[in-house]
């Protein structure tokens, strides 16, 4: 590692963030080998992404950059940067599943006469005889706002473990679209959370304010009945913290509609509730992990 003088500190990364990037991407790297996503596959992404974001986020003045600067920026080759740059990148589609089961739950979760007194999503029938009282035929008309069938999206819940169908009332069977089933779906809120999430910490190690609020509570030397116990309060928690959120976000949005027409409102929030323990969990035959933790 090179220094511009004998008496200044080598250049290079702080020790402590390069120590915190190999405690973040551990976890990751275990996913990758999980799904047999190899170090050239990886270093081919991370390239474009270097590429990507030094043209995107560090301009001068607005200007387009040269690729010179984009190499000494990122240590990219020049012909891999112009490469890179006349390459189409492909756009992240939200899969339309997500998107209208995310805007229906959150109003479900959201309406004071679609919820208990303890703020929990209550049965729907799944039409109204009479279309005189609410159902979940009547929640997708008012919230889907386009040509979706019910049974549709009814039938892709069920698939993904969302909700279950008794006595022809639907239920919510979670307070927010967390698929049981459906990688791709699961791979969708993975990377919009933990994206966010990278977002709040590297903008507080940045020292932009305000901070965001990024806390967590740790504690360890628990057996493993503490920490189940402990899972449930933290389940019971979050899932209070988030529908409460949810009703405040939801009437904000309602009461803004006006500025989004004229385009004044158009920022957007991410709040999330996570909760991890060390007690081993299940996994498929042939690929056990330790899990090695730091």
């Amino acid at each position: 590692m090179a220094s511009n003088s004998s008496n200044q500190a080598p250049i290079g990364p702080p020790r402590s963030l390069v120590r915190a990037l190999e405690k973040l991407l551990r976890p990751l790297i275990r996913l990758l080998l999980h799904y047999q996503f190899t170090y050239p596959q990886f270093i081919a992404m991370l390239k474009s992404l270097y590429v990507d974001v030094a043209e995107q986020e560090f301009q001068v003045g607005g200007k387009r950059q040269s690729d010179s600067r984009i190499h000494l920026l990122t240590g990219v080759h020049r012909k891999d940067v112009k490469r890179l740059r006349g390459e189409q990148t492909e756009e992240l589609q939200i899969p339309e599943t997500i998107s209208t089961g995310a805007r229906l739950i959150a109003y479900w979760l959201g309406n004071p006469e679609l919820t208990d007194g303890d703020g929990k999503p209550l049965p729907l029938p799944l039409r109204s005889p009479n279309n005189d009282s609410t159902s979940f035929e009547s929640l997708v008309a008012t919230v889907v706002k386009q040509d979706i069938r019910p049974r549709v999206i009814l039938d892709e819940w069920l698939r993904l473990g969302v909700a279950q169908l008794q006595n022809d009332q639907v239920i919510l069977k979670s307070g927010a679209f967390t698929p049981e089933r459906g990688f791709d779906e699961k791979a969708f809120f993975f990377g919009k959370n933990l994206q966010d999430h990278i977002t709040a910490g590297s903008s507080n190690l940045l020292g932009h304010k305000p901070f965001y609020f990024d806390r967590s509570v740790y504690y360890d030397r628990l057996s493993e009945r503490s920490v189940q116990e402990l899972a449930s309060l933290a389940s019971k928690l979050g899932m209070d913290a988030l529908t409460t959120m949810n009703k405040e976000a939801l009437a904000r949005q309602q009461s803004d509609a006006g500025e989004a027409e004229k385009g004044t409102a158009s920022h957007r929030i991410n709040f999330g509730i996570f909760n991890y323990n060390s007690v081993p969990r299940d996994t498929e035959p042939g690929n056990s992990s330790s899990g090695k933790q730091d």
